[in-house]
């Protein structure tokens, strides 16, 4: 179950990144908040988590918290560098890559 719920947050944090730099209740910030639900759905089924509330619970609490680590990751690098919707650009851009693959 832990690795479920790590997956779920890393998977939400590109969306609270993008939900952080879009309008408030636009389509963009819309699709930024449901858009990875399909994909906690998909895992639970697909990994049989079934549909106990506990479950259901400490997803939402995974899902919550990916997207606001996402939205807090935004809203440091705006302080230090100019930033897009889109975390893996500005991780290229801000030569992340680099440093990891050495």
């Amino acid at each position: 179950m832990s690795r479920v719920l790590i997956l779920v947050i890393l998977l939400n944090i590109p969306f609270g990144y993008w939900r952080e730099n879009v309008k408030k209740f636009s389509g963009q910030w819309f699709l930024a908040i449901h858009l990875p639900v399909p994909l906690m759905m998909f895992l639970r089924i697909q990994l049989g988590l079934g549909w106990e509330i506990s479950t259901y619970l400490m997803l939402a609490g995974a899902y919550f918290i990916g997207q606001w680590l996402g939205a807090k990751w935004h809203r440091s690098w705006r302080k230090s560098m100019r930033v897009s919707s889109c975390l893996i650009c500005d991780i290229a851009r801000s030569r992340w890559i680099i440093l990891i693959s050495r």
